[in-house]
Protein backbone atom coordinates (compact mmCIF):
# COMPACT_ATOMS: atom_id res chain seq x y z
CA UNK A 1 0.00 0.00 0.00
CA UNK A 2 1.33 3.45 -0.71
CA UNK A 3 2.34 5.46 1.47
CA UNK A 4 0.35 9.23 1.69
CA UNK A 5 2.13 11.89 0.53
CA UNK A 6 4.21 14.01 3.11
CA UNK A 7 4.96 10.55 5.20
CA UNK A 8 7.84 9.67 6.59
CA UNK A 9 10.33 7.35 4.77
CA UNK A 10 10.97 4.10 5.34
CA UNK A 11 14.62 3.98 7.01
CA UNK A 12 17.34 2.11 5.65
CA UNK A 13 19.38 -1.05 6.59
CA UNK A 14 21.99 1.14 7.78
CA UNK A 15 20.17 4.27 9.80
CA UNK A 16 18.17 1.17 11.27
CA UNK A 17 21.73 -0.59 12.45
CA UNK A 18 23.26 0.26 15.75
CA UNK A 19 26.73 -0.55 16.67
CA UNK A 20 25.33 -3.12 18.92
CA UNK A 21 23.75 -4.94 15.90
CA UNK A 22 26.86 -4.87 14.13
CA UNK A 23 28.52 -6.17 17.52
CA UNK A 24 25.42 -8.90 17.81
CA UNK A 25 26.35 -10.41 14.04
CA UNK A 26 30.18 -9.88 14.46
CA UNK A 27 29.99 -12.22 18.07
CA UNK A 28 32.16 -8.99 19.81
CA UNK A 29 31.07 -6.30 22.38
CA UNK A 30 30.17 -2.87 21.38
CA UNK A 31 33.77 -1.88 22.96
CA UNK A 32 34.85 -4.15 20.12
CA UNK A 33 33.24 -2.34 17.49
CA UNK A 34 34.32 0.95 18.81
CA UNK A 35 37.63 -0.12 18.82
CA UNK A 36 37.72 -1.94 15.25
CA UNK A 37 36.48 1.76 13.96
CA UNK A 38 38.69 4.01 16.05
CA UNK A 39 41.75 2.18 16.55
CA UNK A 40 41.69 -0.89 14.30
CA UNK A 41 45.59 -0.98 14.58
CA UNK A 42 44.82 -2.18 18.21
CA UNK A 43 42.07 -4.93 17.41
CA UNK A 44 43.57 -8.56 15.97
CA UNK A 45 43.40 -9.24 12.65
CA UNK A 46 40.78 -11.63 12.94
CA UNK A 47 38.13 -10.09 14.61
CA UNK A 48 38.62 -7.16 12.81
CA UNK A 49 37.68 -8.77 9.52
CA UNK A 50 34.32 -10.34 11.56
CA UNK A 51 33.47 -6.76 12.50
CA UNK A 52 34.64 -5.31 9.23
CA UNK A 53 31.91 -8.28 7.52
CA UNK A 54 29.37 -7.12 10.18
CA UNK A 55 29.35 -3.39 9.08
CA UNK A 56 29.42 -4.33 5.30
CA UNK A 57 26.27 -6.61 5.89
CA UNK A 58 24.67 -4.49 7.77
CA UNK A 59 26.03 -1.12 5.89
CA UNK A 60 26.54 0.53 9.08
CA UNK A 61 27.41 3.72 8.69
CA UNK A 62 28.43 5.25 12.51
CA UNK A 63 26.94 9.02 12.64
CA UNK A 64 30.44 10.67 12.90
CA UNK A 65 29.83 13.97 13.94
CA UNK A 66 27.53 12.38 16.74
CA UNK A 67 30.73 10.57 17.76
CA UNK A 68 32.95 13.07 17.63
CA UNK A 69 30.47 15.38 20.08
CA UNK A 70 30.33 12.38 22.67
CA UNK A 71 34.53 11.60 22.36
CA UNK A 72 36.16 14.44 21.54
CA UNK A 73 37.46 13.28 18.30
CA UNK A 74 36.91 13.20 14.61
CA UNK A 75 39.80 10.65 13.90
CA UNK A 76 41.06 13.26 11.11
CA UNK A 77 44.42 14.90 11.00
CA UNK A 78 44.32 18.11 9.54
CA UNK A 79 47.59 19.27 6.77
CA UNK A 80 48.02 23.14 6.15
CA UNK A 81 50.95 23.38 3.28
CA UNK A 82 51.92 25.91 1.32
CA UNK A 83 50.91 24.87 -2.22
CA UNK A 84 49.97 21.69 -4.01
CA UNK A 85 51.61 22.78 -6.75
CA UNK A 86 54.87 22.43 -5.76
CA UNK A 87 55.23 18.27 -6.25
CA UNK A 88 57.10 17.30 -3.05
CA UNK A 89 54.52 18.66 -0.54
CA UNK A 90 51.96 16.66 -2.10
CA UNK A 91 54.71 13.66 -1.67
CA UNK A 92 54.57 14.24 1.72
CA UNK A 93 51.51 14.38 2.21
CA UNK A 94 50.60 11.68 0.05
CA UNK A 95 52.77 9.75 2.54
CA UNK A 96 50.74 11.29 5.76
CA UNK A 97 47.37 9.89 4.45
CA UNK A 98 49.15 6.37 3.70
CA UNK A 99 50.16 6.12 7.42
CA UNK A 100 47.33 7.65 9.03
CA UNK A 101 44.45 5.80 7.18
CA UNK A 102 46.35 2.54 8.16
CA UNK A 103 45.79 3.86 11.93
CA UNK A 104 41.96 4.27 11.36
CA UNK A 105 42.61 8.52 10.45
CA UNK A 106 41.64 10.53 7.60
CA UNK A 107 43.20 13.76 6.33
CA UNK A 108 42.10 17.03 5.65
CA UNK A 109 44.22 19.18 2.93
CA UNK A 110 44.19 22.79 2.50
CA UNK A 111 47.30 25.05 1.08
CA UNK A 112 47.39 28.88 2.11
CA UNK A 113 49.73 30.22 -0.68
CA UNK A 114 52.64 31.36 1.61
CA UNK A 115 50.15 33.72 3.49
CA UNK A 116 50.71 32.76 7.27
CA UNK A 117 46.88 34.77 7.62
CA UNK A 118 45.24 32.20 5.80
CA UNK A 119 47.24 29.29 7.48
CA UNK A 120 45.28 30.48 10.27
CA UNK A 121 42.19 31.00 9.10
CA UNK A 122 41.57 27.43 7.34
CA UNK A 123 43.46 25.98 10.83
CA UNK A 124 40.57 27.72 12.80
CA UNK A 125 38.02 26.34 10.42
CA UNK A 126 39.56 22.87 11.01
CA UNK A 127 39.19 23.48 14.47
CA UNK A 128 35.77 24.46 14.41
CA UNK A 129 34.75 21.46 12.63
CA UNK A 130 36.44 18.81 15.21
CA UNK A 131 39.67 17.95 13.17
CA UNK A 132 41.94 16.48 16.02
CA UNK A 133 45.76 17.14 15.16
CA UNK A 134 47.16 19.16 12.76
CA UNK A 135 50.89 19.37 10.33
CA UNK A 136 51.97 22.38 8.97
CA UNK A 137 55.27 22.65 6.82
CA UNK A 138 58.13 24.75 7.90
CA UNK A 139 58.96 26.71 11.35
CA UNK A 140 57.49 30.31 10.41
CA UNK A 141 53.45 30.50 11.43
CA UNK A 142 51.79 33.50 12.96
CA UNK A 143 52.16 33.35 16.73
CA UNK A 144 48.39 33.43 17.14
CA UNK A 145 48.24 29.88 15.32
CA UNK A 146 49.72 28.27 18.04
CA UNK A 147 47.26 29.80 20.79
CA UNK A 148 44.48 28.85 18.91
CA UNK A 149 46.05 25.26 18.93
CA UNK A 150 46.66 25.22 22.86
CA UNK A 151 43.36 26.75 23.46
CA UNK A 152 41.47 23.40 21.70
CA UNK A 153 44.15 21.17 22.78
CA UNK A 154 45.14 20.13 19.21
CA UNK A 155 48.06 18.60 19.12
CA UNK A 156 50.41 19.46 15.93
CA UNK A 157 53.63 18.64 14.15
CA UNK A 158 55.97 21.32 11.98
CA UNK A 159 57.72 19.70 9.00
CA UNK A 160 59.98 20.29 6.58
CA UNK A 161 62.20 21.75 9.54
CA UNK A 162 63.59 21.40 12.81
CA UNK A 163 62.71 23.71 15.84
CA UNK A 164 65.84 23.67 18.06
CA UNK A 165 64.34 25.44 20.54
CA UNK A 166 62.13 22.67 21.36
CA UNK A 167 59.01 25.05 22.12
CA UNK A 168 57.75 23.28 18.71
CA UNK A 169 57.36 19.39 17.89
CA UNK A 170 58.92 19.14 14.90
CA UNK A 171 60.46 16.80 11.88
CA UNK A 172 62.33 17.34 9.06
CA UNK A 173 66.22 17.81 8.62
CA UNK A 174 69.04 20.69 8.72
CA UNK A 175 67.92 22.85 6.02
CA UNK A 176 71.19 25.29 6.54
CA UNK A 177 73.64 22.35 7.11
CA UNK A 178 72.16 20.60 3.78
CA UNK A 179 73.27 23.83 1.50
CA UNK A 180 76.77 24.59 3.50
CA UNK A 181 77.34 20.92 2.71
CA UNK A 182 76.77 21.71 -1.26
CA UNK A 183 78.68 24.69 -1.13
CA UNK A 184 81.62 22.87 0.56
CA UNK A 185 81.42 20.40 -2.34
CA UNK A 186 81.41 23.25 -4.72
CA UNK A 187 84.41 24.77 -3.00
CA UNK A 188 86.00 21.65 -3.15
CA UNK A 189 86.31 21.91 -7.14
CA UNK A 190 88.01 24.86 -6.90
CA UNK A 191 84.64 27.45 -7.42
CA UNK A 192 85.15 30.89 -5.99
CA UNK A 193 82.55 32.50 -7.38
CA UNK A 194 78.39 31.82 -6.49
CA UNK A 195 75.38 32.33 -7.40
CA UNK A 196 72.35 31.63 -5.95
CA UNK A 197 68.77 31.48 -6.91
CA UNK A 198 65.88 31.07 -4.17
CA UNK A 199 62.29 31.44 -3.36
CA UNK A 200 61.16 34.12 -1.08
CA UNK A 201 62.37 34.25 2.51
CA UNK A 202 59.78 35.94 4.53
CA UNK A 203 57.71 33.25 5.88
CA UNK A 204 59.82 30.46 3.91
CA UNK A 205 62.08 29.66 6.66
CA UNK A 206 63.21 26.47 4.20
CA UNK A 207 64.51 29.31 1.44
CA UNK A 208 65.81 31.45 4.43
CA UNK A 209 68.25 28.66 5.81
CA UNK A 210 69.33 27.47 2.64
CA UNK A 211 70.59 30.56 1.94
CA UNK A 212 72.35 31.03 5.16
CA UNK A 213 73.67 27.71 4.69
CA UNK A 214 75.52 28.94 1.08
CA UNK A 215 76.92 31.98 2.69
CA UNK A 216 78.00 30.12 6.28
CA UNK A 217 80.24 28.13 3.79
CA UNK A 218 81.50 30.79 2.04
CA UNK A 219 82.09 32.78 4.75
CA UNK A 220 84.53 29.89 6.23
CA UNK A 221 86.36 30.03 3.20
CA UNK A 222 86.98 33.85 3.19
CA UNK A 223 84.38 34.18 0.26
CA UNK A 224 80.63 36.21 0.47
CA UNK A 225 77.63 36.24 -1.56
CA UNK A 226 77.43 39.41 -3.41
CA UNK A 227 73.83 40.31 -3.67
CA UNK A 228 74.04 41.13 -7.37
CA UNK A 229 74.32 37.45 -7.79
CA UNK A 230 71.58 36.52 -5.95
CA UNK A 231 67.85 36.25 -7.47
CA UNK A 232 64.57 35.38 -6.30
CA UNK A 233 61.32 33.76 -7.51
CA UNK A 234 58.28 31.87 -7.14
CA UNK A 235 59.13 27.98 -7.20
CA UNK A 236 58.47 27.33 -10.94
CA UNK A 237 60.66 26.44 -13.66
CA UNK A 238 60.25 29.71 -15.90
CA UNK A 239 61.37 31.14 -12.59
CA UNK A 240 64.43 29.40 -12.29
CA UNK A 241 65.30 29.92 -16.27
CA UNK A 242 64.59 33.77 -15.87
CA UNK A 243 67.18 34.25 -12.89
CA UNK A 244 69.68 32.01 -14.69
CA UNK A 245 69.08 34.12 -17.67
CA UNK A 246 69.84 37.29 -15.55
CA UNK A 247 72.86 35.72 -14.10
CA UNK A 248 74.30 34.71 -17.57
CA UNK A 249 73.98 37.91 -18.69
CA UNK A 250 76.46 39.54 -16.56
CA UNK A 251 79.64 40.52 -17.55
CA UNK A 252 81.99 38.61 -14.68
CA UNK A 253 79.21 35.54 -13.87
CA UNK A 254 79.43 32.99 -11.70
CA UNK A 255 81.44 29.91 -12.15
CA UNK A 256 78.83 27.60 -10.03
CA UNK A 257 74.97 28.60 -9.09
CA UNK A 258 73.12 26.87 -6.59
CA UNK A 259 69.58 26.80 -6.09
CA UNK A 260 67.85 26.35 -3.48
CA UNK A 261 64.99 23.35 -5.09
CA UNK A 262 65.72 21.48 -8.24
CA UNK A 263 62.84 23.10 -9.76
CA UNK A 264 64.56 26.55 -9.84
CA UNK A 265 67.82 23.96 -10.76
CA UNK A 266 66.47 22.50 -13.64
CA UNK A 267 64.89 25.98 -15.08
CA UNK A 268 68.37 27.21 -14.67
CA UNK A 269 69.89 24.72 -16.70
CA UNK A 270 66.65 25.13 -19.36
CA UNK A 271 68.53 28.62 -19.79
CA UNK A 272 71.90 27.38 -20.14
CA UNK A 273 70.64 25.15 -22.94
CA UNK A 274 69.01 28.21 -25.09
CA UNK A 275 71.91 30.12 -24.31
CA UNK A 276 74.74 27.57 -25.51
CA UNK A 277 76.00 27.54 -22.12
CA UNK A 278 77.36 23.69 -21.42
CA UNK A 279 76.67 22.63 -17.79
CA UNK A 280 79.35 21.58 -16.04
CA UNK A 281 81.61 22.64 -18.65
CA UNK A 282 81.16 26.81 -18.49
CA UNK A 283 79.01 26.50 -14.99
CA UNK A 284 78.11 24.17 -12.41
CA UNK A 285 74.62 23.97 -11.50
CA UNK A 286 73.36 22.46 -7.93
CA UNK A 287 69.53 21.99 -6.29
CA UNK A 288 67.97 20.71 -3.54
CA UNK A 289 65.66 17.47 -2.84
CA UNK A 290 67.32 14.92 -5.14
CA UNK A 291 63.77 14.68 -7.66
CA UNK A 292 63.38 12.51 -10.75
CA UNK A 293 63.12 15.90 -12.65
CA UNK A 294 66.50 16.66 -11.81
CA UNK A 295 68.23 12.96 -12.17
CA UNK A 296 66.88 12.79 -15.21
CA UNK A 297 68.49 15.95 -17.03
CA UNK A 298 71.47 15.39 -19.47
CA UNK A 299 73.56 16.01 -17.54
CA UNK A 300 71.98 14.63 -14.27
CA UNK A 301 71.77 17.55 -11.79
CA UNK A 302 73.40 17.51 -8.49
CA UNK A 303 71.50 17.52 -5.30
CA UNK A 304 70.70 17.02 -2.05
CA UNK A 305 68.75 14.04 -1.19
CA UNK A 306 65.96 15.04 1.44
CA UNK A 307 63.59 12.57 3.41
CA UNK A 308 60.91 13.70 1.07
CA UNK A 309 58.46 10.43 2.43
CA UNK A 310 59.70 9.84 5.64
CA UNK A 311 58.49 13.32 6.97
CA UNK A 312 54.95 12.54 6.04
CA UNK A 313 55.32 9.00 7.40
CA UNK A 314 57.19 10.29 10.87
CA UNK A 315 54.40 13.30 10.96
CA UNK A 316 51.59 10.49 11.25
CA UNK A 317 52.95 8.19 13.37
CA UNK A 318 53.74 11.18 16.23
CA UNK A 319 50.22 12.44 15.61
CA UNK A 320 48.41 8.59 16.11
CA UNK A 321 50.96 7.86 19.54
CA UNK A 322 50.14 11.42 20.88
CA UNK A 323 46.10 11.35 20.27
CA UNK A 324 46.34 7.98 21.47
CA UNK A 325 48.26 8.80 24.99
CA UNK A 326 51.84 6.50 23.82
CA UNK A 327 54.91 7.73 24.05
CA UNK A 328 56.69 9.28 21.42
CA UNK A 329 59.89 11.71 20.42
CA UNK A 330 58.64 15.19 19.76
CA UNK A 331 61.59 16.33 17.62
CA UNK A 332 62.82 14.25 14.94
CA UNK A 333 65.69 15.10 12.45
CA UNK A 334 66.06 12.91 9.71
CA UNK A 335 69.00 12.32 7.22
CA UNK A 336 70.16 14.26 4.05
CA UNK A 337 72.73 13.15 1.38
CA UNK A 338 74.07 15.14 -0.77
CA UNK A 339 74.11 13.36 -4.65
CA UNK A 340 77.23 14.15 -6.97
CA UNK A 341 75.97 13.45 -10.60
CA UNK A 342 77.21 15.47 -13.87
CA UNK A 343 76.23 18.88 -13.33
CA UNK A 344 79.31 19.80 -11.55
CA UNK A 345 83.16 20.22 -12.16
CA UNK A 346 85.86 22.18 -11.85
CA UNK A 347 85.46 25.72 -12.94
CA UNK A 348 87.12 26.43 -16.54
CA UNK A 349 90.15 28.25 -15.28
CA UNK A 350 91.12 25.58 -12.87
CA UNK A 351 90.84 22.97 -15.88
CA UNK A 352 92.87 25.20 -17.83
CA UNK A 353 95.77 25.29 -15.06
CA UNK A 354 96.15 21.65 -14.74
Amino acid sequence: MAKPAGSAIEPTIAERSSARDVARLAGVSTATVSRALNLPASVDPDTLSRVKAAIEKLRYVPHGAARALRSRKSDMFGAVVPSFDYALYARTTSALQREADARGYALVLAAHHYDLAIELRVTQQMVQHGVDAFVFVGLDHDPALFSLLDSYGRPYVLTWGVDASGIHPSIGFDNRAATYAMTRHLLDLGHRHFGLISAPTTGNDRSRERGAGVRAALAAAGLSLVDDDVRYGPIALESGTRAMRELLAKRDRPTAVLATNDVFAVGAMLACRDAGVRVPDDVSITGVDDTDLGATQTPGLTSIRTPIVEIGRAAALQLAARLEGRPVNLLQELPFELVRRASTAPPASRRRRR
